[in-house]
């Protein structure tokens, strides 16, 4: 059994020690909001955070970080109120299909935690999340206004 903190609660899974992170969330708790994309870590559509940092959980074996705290984008907004960044995607009119919208989000909101106000070349840098939609423009429009929010 894997013990793992997910949005603030405990779960014990019984899953191989190998089982990728991202399957333990979609399958096992049904946190179905991170997305698979590639399953090589390249995309983005599965990110995560664990212990603040933006990781993309395709890639980490769930035992891994057991003891550690994970936040899905389950778990972003409080209560009712959605996170600045959240709120910034639906103003700018983001996503078009969505898929890669949790993973970027969640890309972003480690990005403006690090770097509150972030430059072009920062969001260029950081933010390597793929969206075949191609709504980068719109997503750069996104994190500007909620580094300023």
């Amino acid at each position: 059994m894997t013990s793992l903190s997910v949005n603030g609660k405990t779960y014990k899974v019984d899953v191989a020690p190998d089982t990728p992170l991202l399957w333990v969330l979609r399958d096992t708790l049904h946190l179905t909001g991170t997305k698979y994309g590639c399953g090589i870590g390249q995309c983005g559509a599965c990110t995560v955070h664990i212990e603040g940092v933006a990781t993309r959980s395709c890639s980490v074996p769930a035992s891994s970080v057991e003891g550690q705290h994970i936040v899905t984008i389950e778990g972003l907004a409080q209560g009712n109120v959605l996170h600045k960044v959240q709120q910034a995607w639906i103003e700018h009119d983001v996503p078009q299909c969505g898929y890669c919208q949790s993973g970027m989000i969640m890309a972003v909101v480690a990005l403006l935690k690090d770097k509150p106000k972030p430059t072009d070349a920062d969001i260029n840098g950081e933010i390597t999340n793929i969206c075949r939609c191609g709504t980068f423009q719109q997503v750069r429009a996104a994190i500007h206004a909620a580094a300023e929010a």
